[in-house]
């Protein structure tokens, strides 16, 4: 029910925009995607397949045949781009067969392909979708990135994705600069090869030189989906891909000796890393490890298994615990542990919550691999949060401050919200077939990848 209240106020006000503004009743574009238009559609297609809501389905899928235009100009962050307009047509194509989803993957997909045309291969964060000359001046990196770096979790999330648009062309590894394959692989290469401090992974990487530009480590926001990838792929791959599985094991390891930590009051949470000096605080987006930690447990021996399911228990109810010393019971958007302060926000900069889906993935993750009941009881706390504060007379949208009961709203009705939060949710709610962790890996954006049960080629 909500997800159709989402999309129906999406569909009525704001069809063909990137996402709803529920107070004012009209559509947002940003600039985040360059000129592509329609991101909550495509975010959105495989929740409402899964949800059975049919007719709402075929909308959006109309609104692909039809109107999805990828002859634009403008600049695009290449990962967004990936997670959500890639990865929700592969999703949709997968989970449907229809031939339109794929094709649109694989135009877009190697619109993509200039980003990496950099010294090192490390593709740069932007893209001019619209200029695809193999010139320069087609990508470049954030202004607001290190130096003109690239960033971790940008250049580190696009394995799953180009591993399935290289299925689908036909484009083996080996063929040189046009197979999406053998770009992320290259990538993988260059981070084998640099050296790295006391095992971790820095979020900035120069694409240039190759080099760490400085060493800041975060699970959060720069850093978190790489590391995500890096067991993902392996699963996707049906286990074959041991070299992605050493990395995860290896960063994990140095994850949890120099930033994982106890606070007085008995909570685990993974701090920050500023060269060497840690920072005591854990973002909203760091609250996917939980669920990620958890299934990278399951396929470990048994007494390490038994110590990660128990970490990551313990990382995900540091997070449930930011929800709930909230007067919203909605987390902020980050939190700290520090002079006597425990899993709240103390700047008033970090208390909003944009309708992120970091902590019911994790609640969604728990429940599959436990069964434990309390996951789902968080989950209906959520859920009776999000209709009480964020549920708007024309959609659902983000609050300002989660510790206050008379929240101001953001006006902004994320696309990830029905591509994520309220898939994760649902399916936690669902059986366990339903979309099965043995059979599909969900990229960073909640889009259900196929795990290849046949060979693997790399």
């Amino acid at each position: 029910q909500m997800m159709k209240f989402a999309w129906d106020n999406y569909k009525q006000y704001a069809l063909g925009k990137n996402e709803l503004r529920p107070l004012t009743k009209n559509g947002h574009v940003g600039n985040m995607f360059g000129g592509l238009r329609g991101a909550t559609v495509v975010d959105a297609l495989d929740t409402l397949y899964i949800m059975e809501l049919e007719e709402e389905f075929q909308e959006a899928k109309t609104w692909v045949e039809k109107s999805f235009d990828l002859n634009v100009n403008g600049e695009a962050s290449l990962f967004e781009v990936n997670i959500r307009y890639v990865g929700g047509l592969l999703a949709a194509y997968y989970l449907t067969g229809e031939e339109v989803f794929k094709s649109k993957a694989l135009e877009l997909g190697e619109k993509l392909l200039p980003a990496f045309n950099t010294p090192t291969g490390i593709p740069r964060g932007v893209i001019n979708l619209g200029r695809q000359d193999t010139s320069i001046g087609m990508s470049w990196s954030w202004g607001w990135a290190s130096a003109g770096s690239s960033i971790l979790a940008e250049f580190g999330t696009l394995h799953l994705e180009f591993l399935h648009l290289s299925e689908l062309s036909g484009n083996p590894a080996n063929v040189v600069l046009v197979s999406p394959l053998f770009q992320v692989m290259n990538i993988r290469k260059v981070l084998n090869r640099i050296e790295k401090p006391q095992g971790l992974y820095p979020n900035f990487l120069s694409p240039v030189t190759g080099n760490w530009v400085q060493h800041h480590v975060s699970i959060g926001g720069l850093g978190d989906s790489f590391y995500e990838y890096l067991i993902k792929s392996w699963l996707m791959s049906d286990k074959k891909d041991s070299e992605a599985k050493k990395m995860y094991d290896d960063a994990l390891e140095a994850i949890e000796k120099h930033l994982v930590r106890k606070s007085a009051g008995g909570l685990t949470y993974i701090a920050e890393w500023r060269g060497g000096i840690l920072d005591h605080k854990m973002g909203h987006l760091a609250c996917f490890s939980g669920g990620m930690i958890a299934l990278g447990a399951e396929h470990a021996g048994e007494e390490r298994k038994r110590h990660y399911v128990d970490l990551a228990a313990e990382i995900t109810n540091t997070c449930h615990e930011s929800y709930t010393r909230s007067d919203t019971k909605l987390g902020p958007e980050a939190f700290r542990f520090d002079a006597g302060t425990e899993a709240m926000a103390t700047r008033f900069s970090e208390r909003y919550y944009i309708l992120r889906p970091e902590v019911v993935e994790s609640y969604m993750y728990m429940w599959r691999l436990t069964h434990d009941p309390k996951y789902r009881e968080w989950g209906w706390e959520v859920v009776k949060a999000l209709e009480k504060y964020c549920r708007v007379e024309a959609g659902f949208s983000g609050i300002r401050d989660v510790y206050s009961t008379t929240p101001t709203h953001d006006n902004m009705q994320q696309s990830f919200f029905l591509a994520e939060t309220l898939k994760y949710l649902y399916l936690l709610f669902c059986e366990d077939d339903v979309l099965s962790l043995d059979d599909w890996v969900f990229n960073t954006e909640a889009h259900p990848l196929p795990v290849n049960h046949t060979d693997f080629r790399a």
